[in-house]
């Protein structure tokens, strides 16, 4: 089974919402409905893709699991239980990708992508921001796993304690306190300056 993926494209693209009925559209995509097949992997690659990107801190890495994730997602879409949220049970496929990732990779040398950002701000505001956002991928990296997850799981692809704890199989309780503990860790890797709000 073959996905062709628009890296370019894909890798500007934010999640938005759009007209489109999900469920039905899942539905269809179970059905092998190739436009659906098609939609689910435009839809669902950059959340894995930047998932990935922050699990693994190498962009090639990155590409491959987002790559191998979607055709899992398309090559067992029988097996997603509809009382989850689709998006949670794709995120639960790319940790246990990237997971495989770990076990099997060499140390390579890394590179970190910068999301693309709205609006036209000036040069100075770019080069700031990128040196931010630079430094916040690398103090990042630095967390142990489980505390790296966790942070790129509540504060970058926003799920609620009850969606982490299904996807991670923990109590909401231990889903909070390890967020707590992660901020910590990475305020103390981050310096001296305050981190940016989304990981306030």
């Amino acid at each position: 089974m073959g996905v062709n993926l628009n890296w370019r494209f894909l890798l500007t693209l934010r999640l938005r919402k759009t007209n489109i009925d999900a469920v039905a559209t899942i539905d269809a995509a179970k059905e092998g409905d190739i436009a659906a097949r098609d939609w689910l992997v435009r839809e669902y690659t950059p959340m894995c893709f930047r998932f990935a990107l922050r699990l693994l801190g190498n962009e090639q890495d990155a590409r491959d699991a987002a790559h191998d994730v979607m055709i899992k997602v398309l090559k067992n879409l029988y097996r997603y239980d509809d009382q989850y949220k689709f998006s949670t049970w794709v995120l639960r496929i790319t940790r246990n990708t990237c997971i495989d990732e770990f076990r099997r990779r060499k140390r390579r040398p890394i590179s970190v992508a910068i999301e693309a950002v709205d609006g036209t701000p000036g040069p100075d505001e770019l080069t700031e921001r990128d040196r931010r956002a630079v430094r916040l991928h690398q103090s990042l990296k630095t967390l142990p796993t489980m505390y790296r997850e966790i942070l790129v799981l509540y504060h970058f692809e926003h799920l609620k304690y009850q969606e982490i704890a299904v996807m991670l199989d923990l109590p909401i309780g231990t889903v909070m306190n390890r967020i707590f503990r992660a901020r910590r860790k990475l305020r103390d890797a981050y310096g001296d300056d305050s981190l940016p709000m989304a990981v306030q």
